[in-house]
């Protein structure tokens, strides 16, 4: 597939797109995300890192516009952004289902995510 850039789109735009999937933990959430839209609890206990860390990593691939964020009562959910305008990440994203699927983390976050309660979790994250 040959990704092509529309006019006006800069390297640094380009490059950003490519720098925010360079992180494994980014790839893990776009693929958790493929399933459902999760809110940080749910990525947190499943990546078993921190907080902060987690939403550094939203905001660098929301920044980069692989996701977007909504608001839903007292959770913010992500989900993966496929209405881009962004022909690079539009084909990035495109391809996305066909790759890692059998990687054995990936399939044991979609495994966790699939049983994940965020209640619990949340709950669970705020005793802590």
């Amino acid at each position: 597939m040959i990704i092509e850039m529309r006019k006006g789109k800069t390297m640094n735009e380009f490059t950003k797109t490519f720098k925010a999937i360079s992180d494994p933990n980014r790839v893990r959430i776009i693929k958790m995300l493929e399933a459902k839209p999760l809110c940080v609890c749910e990525i947190t206990s499943v990546l078993n890192i921190s907080t902060s860390t987690v939403s550094n990593h939203l905001n660098i691939l929301k920044d980069a516009g692989f996701i977007r964020d909504k608001k839903n009562g007292k959770w913010v959910d992500y989900s993966l952004n496929r209405s881009s305008d962004n022909p690079v990440l539009h084909q990035v994203l495109a391809m996305f289902p066909g790759w890692l699927n059998d990687n054995d983390i990936v399939n044991s976050d979609k495994g966790l995510i699939s049983e994940a309660d965020r209640i619990q979790i949340c709950a669970s994250l705020k005793s802590v």
